[in-house]
């Protein structure tokens, strides 16, 4: 089944799921700190106010976007995404050239403005916007003008939802930072392409 942006509002598909059986592969890979809240944290996020305006205004001046990391404590999925995914330096180098990424908690009570100017809890948001598992990533484009006054569910460009391979997550930030999310909104298909692109310019490409 393709995966199109409605697949990956509405359900993870085969490709991203964890299998357990992989998880002592990456044992070497040491383990981001965990923050006050109980969450696995990369040095590198983003400290803000919360207001996801301002975020995104800020991403956007510096030619990034901006990236929201939905994460709770104990979520074997968030760890393995930060134990494996993002201690490879070609993704976390990417990700920090390209985007601002901000995490938020999904059981959290810190205040957040959404880009309609409302102001909710990080759970309430995470309601607002149907977050109902981790991880959740949501991508925002750089328009920031196409952002006001919209609900951020409705103002994303791409929504990652559950563990993706190293290769598949890469591809995902590749994906809103080329934009080709406006013009091929099936990611497999998108995919497909990508990797054929890479494999014909002689780069390894490693899916699992």
């Amino acid at each position: 089944m393709a995966i199109t942006r409605r697949h990956a509002l509405l359900a993870p598909v085969g490709l991203i799921t964890l299998a357990a059986s992989n998880t002592h592969a990456h044992a070497e890979n040491s383990e981001a700190p965990i923050n006050e809240d109980g969450l696995h944290a990369q040095p590198w996020f983003h400290q803000s106010f919360l207001d996801l305006k301002e975020d995104a205004a800020e991403a956007a001046a510096a030619g990034k976007n901006l990236v929201i990391f939905w994460e709770q404590r104990g979520c074997p999925y968030c760890a393995e995404m930060h134990r494996v995914n993002l201690s490879k330096p070609e993704i976390a180098d990417y990700i920090q050239k390209n985007f601002l990424a901000l995490q938020l908690n999904l059981y959290g009570s810190r205040t957040v403005t959404d880009f309609d100017g409302t102001e909710l809890e990080e759970r309430q948001l995470a309601q607002r916007w149907r977050i109902n598992f981790t991880p959740a990533l949501n991508f925002f484009p750089t328009d920031v003008a196409a952002l006001n006054g919209k609900v951020g569910s409705d103002a994303e460009a791409w929504r990652l939802l559950g563990y993706w391979k190293p290769f598949h997550f890469h591809a995902t930030f590749v994906y809103v930072k080329s934009g080709a999310y406006r013009t091929e909104p099936t990611f497999q298909r998108w995919l497909a392409d990508y990797r054929a692109k890479l494999r014909a310019e002689g780069k390894n490409v490693d899916l699992w």
